[in-house]
């Protein structure tokens, strides 16, 4: 091309970007995109041999993914469509409002289904399958503050009526019930799937849920079916670490049947998302950068003729440099304001947009908003190979609302539309509600003959029925175990051994079982060796989607890593939150895969209800069923690790959630009958629960079980008399209340008593304080709500009912776990706890540290004699020296 001497550099400059962009058009249209790779490639390789620095980007430009030559034709009625769309968008809306009015401040969300309608309606009318006899039906995990916007589509399709709408977030209307505020299995059970609004959870509980899919495949549990995963997020969200902690995760397994829909509406509770700054780039570059697939859809179908006619280069440069905050101006501000700020910057642009009225600006639409650039991300998604997708499209906040609302940072927050907000938003989406009608806000469901109603259930036909509609396959399974745990009734003789021990060898056996040996999901954080799980390697394997591609450096050994597809053990790298996803996937797969899988998800226990509380929260709300197994449980049982690892809450913790059963078993018989007990509830009589076993590394000959009447029942209800006092006649007395390793200081402290004092002391093994204390509980509220029937004892009563004398209850956990009890004891307890950081040491010191061994058992029972004026006062002073206790010492409280 000749050029003009009198040309300025800035004018060359756009002469040989204008070159090199029409030579990159030709190599494209000549030869394709593999070739203008290839070619950007050698320019990149001859750029550094030149010395040039070419900066890091995992970015692509601040573009759509798809462009329209590359639009698949769009299948749908785009007018019936939009048409239910506004439906459900009033009544939505309408759900909020009305609920507000009724009982102000009950909260709810209108602005983010507002932001997300478009991308929910196209998955419901063309891509999310339901679930048919031949087809398990696509796993949608729904934004939990969109719910309305399910609601108000489940209406329609006639799944709720207009009183259920009523009822939204009235669950305790009586007689009626209600809506839960967000998805919650546990609350709606027949309805939703997958709890999602724990921030954070989603995104990581939807990655372990596709790989657990693959699992189940690859290991012949069920036949694949292609059915995919879809997240539906929210870009606020992802700040949450769990968010984007486990994608590496899904791009290393290949999950091509995962699929993340990011709603970038830009706005998060108080303001901006990034404000400064371009969410959809930084999770850009974060996706790809993990190995996604990554689809952006940020401009609607008015902004390609605008790209189209701009030769110059400078409309995709405005694009780039405007922020996020700036972005949420444009929506509030009119089509002048956009005129000026966004095209006003250069020349060019206002010249790109003369033709344009400032109405038309104000109307230019986001990405997220345009069914043909959702549909076409939507597509490229589903065809997608060999790794994950995550679809980043941009939303307005708040769609719809206008002056209420629309693109503001009060948004979130917005439950209240006045009578003319009502008007307009009635108006916008052409809703027929009269003016008289509207200050009611009613809802409005067409007739049932009507055509939007037709074509939304013929598209639901098309794709295999109605979603989220959770389907309970469970079955009675697991029902004759008792064979399986004989054997650890007689107990170890001589031999010692750890619960931990214990526990492994039951569960190898019962990965062996005919019936649903198979079934069983071993789940375990990177800490199989430290468990003693390793011999589990070679009988199960481990899961891995490709096998094993290397030779392990153990492979000569006995228990060599093993991985293989078909392997049934999760070892989960160290990721307690990963793990627990799993175990919530494993747990919930009966509703939600078709098969009763099994789990024992086996972790430190320190890093359990402590460090993924909220996870176990979401398994309860998933009704998910299964074993969590603390091992290396016990503050002052883990010897040498110190104040990160020494569990002493865990049992405390494990009183907050309902649906979970805790216990500390001292001995492998207690271990054998509580899983027993599991299996049977959870598979054989299919309730649903989630058992927390705490198991110890400490070694001590495991005794049978004592031959008593009532110690299996006392076992699974939580406390039964292990050992009697020998001493016979009237005297003093004691009851030493032991768990987990701690009950052998109460055994030890009972002879100290027995011998040197004379004081007839009796030990209970107390496998669980929170099955006493939920019975207890249980109890004194239907006495409270029956006065006038007989009062309920509780099962501690009925046990202790005969007893007299002073209590000490001890443990390797917080006081407050025997102090719960203390009301309905028949007399004085005192409590030994672990109160306090761990230290590095021996148990032996630790115990001493933290006053939970013998002698200060038989010290704290000594100590209530004397106050009941059973024994002088004298005598707890002689044991105090006796015992060789410095009052003086280090405090576990405080020290």
């Amino acid at each position: 091309m000749a050029r003009n001497s009198q040309e300025t550099p800035a004018e060359l400059q756009q002469i040989e970007n204008a070159e090199w962009r029409e030579s990159l058009d030709y190599v494209l249209q000549t030869q394709g995109p593999e070739r203008v790779r290839q070619i950007l490639r050698l320019l990149q390789v001859r750029a550094q041999e030149q010395g040039v620095s070419i900066p890091f980007t995992a970015n692509t430009p601040y573009l759509n993914s798809i462009p329209r030559s590359r639009q698949p034709v769009y299948p749908g009625d785009r007018e019936l469509e939009r048409r239910i769309k506004s439906i459900i968008r009033w009544n939505a809306m309408a759900m909020v409002v009305r609920a507000n009015q009724l009982s102000p401040g009950i909260g709810g969300h209108i602005s983010t289904f507002a932001s997300a309608a478009t991308l929910w309606e196209v998955g419901f009318n063309h891509f999310w399958r339901g679930r048919t006899e031949e087809f398990l039906g696509d796993m949608v995990f729904f934004q939990g503050h969109a719910s309305p916007g399910v609601y108000a589509r489940a209406f329609l399709e006639g799944r709720l009526s207009e009183e259920d709408l009523k009822g939204f977030r009235r669950e305790l209307r009586p007689e009626k019930g209600g809506l839960s505020s967000y998805p919650h299995p546990y609350l709606m059970p027949d309805f939703w799937e997958f709890p999602t609004v724990s921030m954070g959870l989603t995104s990581l509980c939807a990655i372990y849920q596709a790989r657990f899919n693959h699992y189940l495949v690859d290991r012949g549990l069920r036949k694949s079916s292609g059915r995919k995963v879809w997240a539906m997020l929210g870009d606020g969200e992802m700040d949450e670490p769990e968010s984007l902690g486990a994608i590496t995760l899904a791009a290393r397994e290949q999950l091509d049947n995962l699929i993340f829909v990011i709603n970038c509406n830009l706005q998060r509770l108080d303001g901006p998302v990034r404000g400064n700054g371009k969410i959809i780039q930084e999770l850009e570059a974060a996706f790809r950068g993990a190995g996604w697939n990554v689809i952006k859809v940020i401009w609607g179908d008015d902004w390609d003729r605008l790209l189209e006619a701009d030769s110059s280069g400078k409309l995709v440069q405005r694009m780039e440099e405007v922020v996020d905050g700036e972005m949420q101006r444009f929506i509030v501000g009119n089509g002048a304001y956009v005129r000026e700020h966004f095209f006003g910057k250069y020349p060019e642009l206002l010249e790109l947009v003369e033709g344009y009225s400032d109405e038309q600006l104000g109307q230019l639409t986001r990405g997220g908003h345009d069914p043909d650039k959702v549909y076409a991300a939507y597509r490229a998604a589903v065809e997608h190979k060999g790794s994950p997708t995550v679809i980043l499209a941009q939303t307005v906040k708040g769609y719809g609302l206008g002056e209420a609302g629309e693109g503001k940072n009060i948004t979130h927050a917005q439950k209240k539309l006045n009578e003319e907000e009502l008007k307009a938003f009635r108006t916008r989406f052409n809703i027929p509600i009269g003016d008289t009608e509207i200050a009611e806000t009613p809802f409005y469901r067409p007739a049932e003959d009507s055509p939007e109603i037709a074509y939304l259930r013929e598209r639901r036909r098309a794709l295999g029925g109605t979603l989220p509609k959770r389907h309970n396959a469970s079955y009675p399974m697991a029902c004759q175990t008792e064979e399986i745990i004989r054997e650890y009734f007689e107990g170890s003789g001589e031999r010692p051994l750890a619960t931990t021990m214990a526990y492994v060898h039951l569960l190898a056996k019962l990965l062996r079982d005919a019936e649903f040996g198979k079934l069983i999901v071993p789940i375990v954080p990177d800490e199989a060796r430290t468990f003693g799980m390793e011999s589990l390697f070679r009988q199960a394997g481990i899961y891995s989607h490709v096998g094993q591609l290397y030779e392990p450096v153990d492979k000569g050994s006995l228990l060599f890593y093993n991985e293989k597809k078909e392997g049934a053990i999760l070892e989960e790298g160290i990721s307690e939150a990963g793990a627990l996803a799993s175990f919530i996937a494993a747990g919930s797969a009966h509703a939600n895969n078709g098969v009763q899988t099994v789990p024992f998800f086996t972790f430190y226990s320190m890093f359990g209800f402590q460090r993924v509380g909220d996870l176990i929260w979401q398994a309860c709300d998933c009704r998910a069923r299964g074993f969590l197994v603390g091992a290396t449980a016990g503050r002052t049982t883990l010897a040498g690790e110190g104040l990160q690892h020494q569990d002493g809450q865990s049992q405390v913790l494990a009183m907050a959630p309902t649906r979970v059963k805790a216990y500390d078993p001292a001995f492998a018989y207690e271990l054998a009958v509580i899983v027993h007990d599991g299996l049977t509830r959870m598979y054989c009589h299919q309730e649903d629960w989630i058992y927390y076993l705490t198991v110890m590394n400490e070694t001590y000959p495991m005794p049978p079980m004592p031959k008593g009447a009532g110690v299996r029942e006392g076992i699974v209800r939580g406390m039964y008399r292990f050992a009697r006092s020998s001493l016979k006649g009237k005297r003093p007395r004691a009851h030493l209340l032991g768990s987990g390793a701690i009950l052998n200081e109460a055994l030890k402290a009972r002879q100290i008593l027995e011998s040197q004092f004379k004081v007839a002391a009796d030990v209970w093994s107390v496998t669980s304080y929170k099955e006493l204390y939920s019975d207890a509980i249980e109890c004194e509220r239907w006495n409270l709500l029956h006065p006038g029937k007989k009062a309920k004892v509780p099962y501690l009563g009925q046990l202790l009912a005969k007893e007299s004398g002073v209590f000490v209850a001890a443990s390797d956990y917080l006081k407050l776990l025997p102090a719960s009890l203390a009301k309905w004891l028949p007399g004085p307890l005192h409590c030994l706890g672990t109160d306090g950081f761990g230290r590095s040491d021996s148990r032996e010191r630790l115990r001493d540290f933290f006053e939970v061994d013998a002698r200060y058992i038989a010290l704290a029972a000594l100590r209530q004699l004397a106050l009941a004026g059973e024994i002088p006062a004298e005598t707890v002073e002689k044991a105090l020296v006796d015992f060789a206790i410095n009052p003086d010492k280090l405090n576990p409280h405080k020290d």
